[in-house]
């Protein structure tokens, strides 16, 4: 096969909810205060699914507002990559659903659980389908609903997580593009953050459900520590190869975690806060959405021009973790 010159985006789109739940409506829910919350994670507001919408409602039109933005039709694309934890049931994926309700061909269609890294993961899995010109477009999805798996009882998760979902359609451009990536994970650091039960080890049963074992459960404060360093590696190991240092870098897209852990991220490789996109206030932790939902908005707000170079930043459990430099 031969190789494309260049990969990159050609086109975005993203689906909220319209529900808001405030700082001050988990007051109401839980032991916490807006003061509280805020303070340790820069959060003020989430965006909550309706019950009967589910992850690929959501991916799906996020999809659709993807390929109307690339100017192109559902028979456009080759393959669809969904990064999501939260699928709508453990098979048939998720992309498989969102490709039936676009009225895609039958392309291949599939889900990464990559966590919080999802976004980065699906950019580079299609990124190599397209250079090695295996296909010629793909649409790389992240969607979450993380409220169907939040214990609305523990405050230390709850306040964190909201849903929504990103899209981004990739293509062969003319200049720029993809221009590096960098992806890990850890999996000695797998009970960090996760959901135990559900799967083959756990499986669903009266006992499980008892102990609220179908919900995210974390250890904050040592995936903290963990957090701003892989941050920080991985946006070092991502710029590096390009000869790259922080001031070259136009705008950074972290994952929308806590403000603390981004501050400090930032400040370990270099970086001014004012070069670091934040939208995390308004919606919370997406999980692999967010990522995608921040790059749509900091295009929409102008943030990104043509010829910036940007870095998508994230880490998520498992552990994992991924950077990419895109030149717009």
């Amino acid at each position: 096969m031969c190789e494309t010159a260049k990969v990159g985006i050609i086109g975005l789109g993203k689906y909220l909810p319209k529900k808001i739940l405030t700082n001050k409506d988990l007051e109401k829910i839980v032991d916490t205060t807006d003061e509280w919350i805020v303070t340790r994670t820069g959060i003020r507001q989430r965006r909550i699914a309706r019950e009967d919408e589910a992850t690929s409602d959501m991916a799906a039109e996020a999809a659709k507002k993807a390929l109307a933005d690339a100017k192109l039709k559902p028979e456009d694309i080759d393959l669809i990559i969904v990064a999501t934890i939260t699928p709508d049931m453990f098979f048939p994926a998720t992309a498989c659903l969102v490709q039936e309700k676009i009225g895609a061909r039958q392309i291949p269609a599939f889900d990464i659980s990559v966590a919080c890294s999802g976004f980065i993961y699906g950019l580079a899995i299609a990124k190599q389908f397209i250079s090695s010109g295996v296909y010629k477009r793909a649409l790389v999805i992240a969607a979450e609903k993380l409220s169907s798996i939040t214990d609305w009882s523990d405050r230390s998760t709850c306040v964190l997580f909201g849903d929504g979902a990103g899209a981004a359609v990739l293509g062969p451009v003319e200049r720029g593009g993809i221009l590096s990536i960098y992806l890990g994970a850890d999996g000695k650091q797998g009970d960090l953050i996760k959901l135990p039960a559900g799967g083959s080890r756990i499986p669903a049963t009266a006992k499980s459900i008892e102990g609220k074992l179908h919900f995210i459960k974390m250890n904050g404060s040592e995936l903290f520590k963990h957090a701003v360093r892989i941050m920080a590696d991985a946006a070092l190991e991502a710029t590096r190869p390009l000869g790259l240092k922080a001031e070259d870098v136009h705008l950074v897209i972290p994952h929308q975690a806590n403000v603390r852990i981004l501050n400090a991220a930032a400040k370990r490789i270099g970086l001014s806060e004012d070069k670091i996109y934040l939208n995390l206030e308004k919606y919370g932790n997406m999980s692999a959405a967010s990522s995608a939902v921040a790059l749509v908005e900091a295009v929409e707000e102008g943030r990104i021009r043509k010829g910036d170079k940007i870095l998508l930043d994230a880490f998520g459990g498992g552990l994992t973790w991924g950077a990419i430099v895109i030149e717009w």
